[in-house]
């Protein structure tokens, strides 16, 4: 059955608070057994919170905009005395579940959202500037775009979700989730304006889609709001286009439970802060992810977003003294391009190696292309530490940057801590006029069981051996 929004009472006008009318057309439709509920092409709906139920597809046909209320007081509060969704500001904890949510599920299986018309967050009503780089709330929480919890067979096909304030997409505890040729257009200065954020989920399958936003495109989370569902397992992702402010591709750094049975392949990713981020500061532990056939472009953005131009980097360290990281094993590189600002890192952790990495024909070229400094590894959040080179030294906040951030003339590949590593086929090229921040073509330290099969690279400067293998 169809149920078209206008015959429950919306206006479509754009001022008229149409909420509770697109809410008696999905009761009735769930109601009766399911079906469509439809917002018609050509005009706009104004509306507060929207609760989906089982078995309805909730359709935007082209040209229909549903735009969020500005009043945070009209939204659902699912978790009444929680804080923000898991916001992670420098020296600030991870919190808990979506305190607000534009559009919101939970136990309701066989829903859908189905475009092609957009869902619009309306950004700016919940955002103020703060720094001539990023906007953030003027007040907490802002609303998470869609939440959906422990809802299972679902889909979100086609449609487009801009202008989020806050995360686009969060489905959490979830299972058989297709997220198919979906559009995600948040503005780069959004802070924790994240694009897909699969939380404690499996059976997830992210194919066909263009993300750009402030804060990761992709990222899986195990967060500790959402402890009560398993790991994060079974995901693919594939044939995806990604910008964004910080990382393109992300696991963590919420990662309290799991994640495992992870592939990644036939995406591109350009003008990212970094591209593939495997970001593990508490508990939970990563195993058996592969990636493959991937574009990378990266550049450096202003300090206040976490990474410096990496184009890979995999880290697990404590976040505190009180919370210990997981372990990260089994992952697998294949046929990765490069074109950054920064190399490829593994940052593991004395009695907690990164175990079992195997890369193949990933190259890096690296050359200069901002005005930001270069040489420099983002280890945030978690314990400030050193690298344990010669040349490597802490950056502390009397220099300008944040603690946490290493100083060091960054080397195409540069792996520590890490048990058993094979790098075959790879390649590594310096380009340009300024080399001043760029080192060797690989550097290990305190790496164990390392294989290195046909690697070819040359130093970026005299000084610099073209390997170091410690």
């Amino acid at each position: 059955m169809i149920y078209h929004v206008q015959n429950f009472g919306a206006k479509a006008d754009g001022v008229t608070n149409d909420a509770p009318a697109i809410q008696a057309a999905i009761d009735t439709c769930s109601a009766a057994g399911g079906g469509r509920v439809v917002l018609e092409s050509g005009k706009t709906y104004y509306a507060s919170s929207i609760v989906l139920k089982t078995g309805v597809d909730l359709h935007l046909e082209r040209g229909s905009l549903l735009r969020a209320h500005v009043d945070i007081d009209t939204y659902i509060h699912p978790n009444e005395g929680q804080q923000d969704d898991g916001v992670e500001h420098i020296g600030t904890p991870v919190t808990l579940k979506p305190s607000y949510a534009f559009i919101y599920a939970k136990d309701a299986d066989n829903i859908a959202i189905s475009g092609p018309g957009t869902i619009d967050g309306n950004a700016y009503a919940f955002v103020k500037r703060v720094s001539p780089y990023y906007v953030t709330g003027d007040f907490y929480p802002r609303p998470t775009l869609v939440y959906v919890e422990h809802c299972n067979h679902i889909s979100f096909t086609d449609v487009v979700m801009q202008n989020a304030p806050f995360w686009t997409l969060h489905p959490a505890g979830c299972d058989d989730v297709l997220i198919s040729q979906i559009r995600i257009l948040n503005d780069l200065d959004v802070a924790n304006s994240d694009g897909i954020d699969p939380d404690h989920s499996t059976n997830v399958r992210i194919l066909g889609c263009h993300v750009t936003c402030a804060d990761d495109c992709i990222c899986l989370k195990s967060s500790a709001g959402n402890m009560e569902y398993g790991p994060t397992k079974n995901v693919i992702i594939s044939n995806c286009t990604l910008i964004s402010t910080s990382a393109a591709l992300k696991i963590g750094t919420e990662g309290t439970g799991d994640f495992e049975n992870v592939i990644v392949d036939n995406c591109i990713i350009s003008g990212s802060n970094r591209g593939i981020s495997i970001q593990i500061r508490d508990g939970g532990n990563v195993k058996n992810v592969s990636f493959s056939n991937i574009i990378i472009e990266t550049r450096r953005f202003a300090d206040c977003w976490w990474g410096c131009a990496e184009p890979i980097t995999i880290s697990t360290h404590d976040r505190d003294q009180h919370t210990k990281s997981g372990h990260i094993s089994n992952i697998r590189f294949s046929n990765i391009t490069c074109d950054s600002e920064n190399g490829v890192f593994f940052s593991g952790s004395v009695g907690n190696e990164i175990e079992d990495v195997w890369m193949e024909k990933v190259q890096v070229t690296m050359r200069a292309k901002t005005k930001w400094q270069r040489g420099l590894y983002d280890l945030r959040p978690g314990l400030n530490r050193g690298g344990s080179g010669s040349d490597s030294t802490t950056v502390s906040a009397a220099e300008g940057l944040c603690a946490g951030i290493e100083k060091m003339p960054s080397p195409g590949f540069f792996l520590r801590d890490v048990k058993g590593v094979t790098l075959r086929d790879c390649r590594v090229r310096f380009e340009g006029d300024d080399m001043s921040d760029f080192g060797e073509a690989l550097r290990t330290e305190r790496c164990t069981e390392v294989s290195v099969e046909n690697f070819r690279g040359k130093a970026a400067r005299p000084g610099f051996a073209d390997q170091v293998i410690g």
